[in-house]
């Protein structure tokens, strides 16, 4: 044993490999068994769901939720494809700053926007209220399926644009060339050849959309009213359950994670059949666009940007008026915010204090899984890979089940500790930083630490002194969009919060709950200030001025 050396990188695997077994495969699979279990006598058993599809009321949920996801997908697709290929195709005035707000409104949360709406288009909205008294026009109302539309169209068809944006900056304009040589000009050669080129990244962004959109508990939740999605059934019926049992709740959790599996195995098999390479030898070179067409082009893109940021600035602007409750009163003060400050600072400091500890925990895990799956593959390195997906098949709602449910009793107890939090939003938000990890990963030569190695260098020094430094623009991208999301995470934490444990997402969906709409919008303005300061800062690290796209 005198000259034995440990694998430090095949003991990190071990490890690596035991905390997502026992902090998310483990959960997962006792959710699963929970949902076939009588909570009386344990024995096996199909009621459950039974119960679920014998009562309109609860397969109703699921039907919404369809409705919602398919009609949010398709419309997220025709406004990001045209703004998407617009923009790649032609000279926009302001593109810079359009992409910048394309960004913020695709990163703010969508439960703030629900918000916004109400307060634009509510009944006692700002809208509504001038458009009956001044006009005499009764605007349709922002509540039910119309208006969970609106909020997830705006927020959502960005994940479209950046997706299509991406492919069409590897289009080859020779492919164009050549079909409008063999006679096939205007929408002919856009249906016929642009379009079926980069489907499978409107189908990646369309997965996107589906699956924010089918997970998103709060914007049904706050402007539903009646129209019940399957996020909030889990959740009322979690709630109302957790005094006696929880097993029927698990067992709807069940049933999203099958559509969402599906969906997700369906999607990577249709891209892995219709991807394309191209050379991008002469990529797309942006014209001038003259007359009518500028016009149209022009207003379109400017009026989908501009109904994608009111939210955020009707938020901010909200929050410096009187209010008293639901009311807004004439003139404008700082009350709100001296009342969110003294009242609700312990869910401000814990936002920051969880997303902080929530980061450190996501670096560590994320450079690590990076460089054994890239640089160390074998079996372990591929379970783990696979098992890093799953964050994306399981919405936020019910990964707070799962683990409510898992560490609810002894011998490990984490409910309504700080701890679980953490847990959760290490789980949803790492593969942000894991993906933008090994991207970078794959442009370093390995024959640099080969080098570094055989000049007498050990393995795990090299990797500190060498790779990691050449890791971290991407890491720290990676980091940043990690934690625009951690600190907006209300799905999750909602199931899993306790008095002294809630977050500023929390704190503003029980305070618009309650009606005090003015510290809910100066809470949300506080959130969307540190989402635009984290966003000027990827773009700072990350070197993307001018090209601001994003992996997803």
């Amino acid at each position: 044993m005198k000259g034995f050396r440990p694998d430090i990188w095949k003991l990190i695997t071990v490890i690596i490999l035991i905390l997502f077994i026992f902090f998310l495969v483990y959960p997962m699979f006792s959710m699963l068994i929970k949902g076939f279990q009588d909570p009386a006598t344990g024995e096996w058993t199909l009621k459950h769901y039974q119960k679920f599809f014998n009562k309109r009321y609860y397969y109703r949920a699921l039907i919404n939720s369809f409705k919602v996801t398919f009609s949010v997908t398709i419309l997220a697709i025709l406004v990001g494809v045209p703004i998407a290929y617009f923009m790649s195709k032609y000279q926009i005035k302001g593109r810079r700053f359009l992409e910048i707000v394309i960004i913020i409104s695709m990163m703010s949360p969508a439960f703030i926007g629900a918000y916004s709406w109400i307060l634009l288009l509510g009944r006692n909205g700002v809208v509504t209220r001038f458009m009956s008294e001044h006009i005499g026009i009764n605007t349709p109302s922002i509540y039910g399926f119309g208006g969970i539309l609106l909020v997830f169209t705006l927020k959502l068809y960005p994940f479209i644009y950046m997706y299509v944006s991406g492919a069409l900056k590897k289009f080859d304009v020779s492919l164009e060339e050549a079909a409008e040589s063999l006679g096939c000009h205007g929408p002919r050669k856009l249906f016929g050849i642009v379009l079926p080129l980069i489907t499978p990244s409107i189908f990646a962004g369309a997965l996107m959309v589906f699956m924010n959109s089918l997970a998103d508990f709060g914007t049904p939740q706050l402007i539903g009213e009646g129209f019940v999605t399957m996020p909030v059934l889990v959740y009322s019926e979690f709630v109302s359950e957790m005094g006696g049992e929880a097993h029927f709740a698990a067992a709807m959790a069940d049933i999203m994670i099958f559509i969402t599996a599906v969906m997700f195995t369906l999607q990577k098999s249709y891209i892995n059949r219709k991807s394309y390479t191209m050379s991008s030898l002469r990529p797309i070179q942006k014209g001038e666009l003259h007359g009518i067409r500028s016009l149209l082009v022009h207003g379109f893109i400017y009026l989908v940007v501009l109904l994608s940021i009111i939210p955020q600035l009707t938020v901010i602007y909200t929050s410096f008026l009187n209010t008293n409750g639901s009311i807004f009163l004439p003139g404008y003060s700082l009350v709100s915010y001296r009342k969110i400050f003294s009242t609700l600072g312990t869910a401000i400091r814990n936002t920051y204090l969880y997303g902080a500890a929530a980061i450190l925990l996501i670096l560590v895990l994320g450079v690590l899984i990076a460089y054994i799956s890239v640089r160390r593959r074998n079996v372990l390195t591929g379970i783990i890979d696979t098992i890093t997906m799953m964050p994306y098949i399981i919405p936020g709602s019910v990964l707070g089940i799962t683990l409510l449910l898992s560490f609810n009793k002894k011998p490990v107890i984490l409910s309504g500790t700080a701890f679980i939090i953490i847990i959760s939003l290490v789980i949803r938000r790492l593969p942000y930083t894991l993906r933008s990890s090994s991207a970078i990963l794959y442009q370093i030569d390995p024959n640099l630490e080969e080098a570094s190695i055989s000049l007498g260098c050990r393995p795990m020094r090299t990797f500190f002194r060498i790779t990691l430094i050449m890791m971290l623009p991407g890491v720290m991208s990676g980091a940043i969009l990690s934690w625009i999301t951690v600190i907006n995470e209300l799905s999750s934490s909602v199931i899993l919060y306790s008095g002294k444990t809630r977050t500023m997402s929390v704190a503003i969906y029980t305070e618009v709950v309650r009606g005090n709409y003015g510290t809910a919008a100066a809470l949300s303005t506080v959130l969307i200030v540190s989402t635009i300061i984290s966003l000027v800062i990827f773009f700072s690290i990350s070197g993307k001025e001018g090209d601001h796209s994003i992996e997803l």
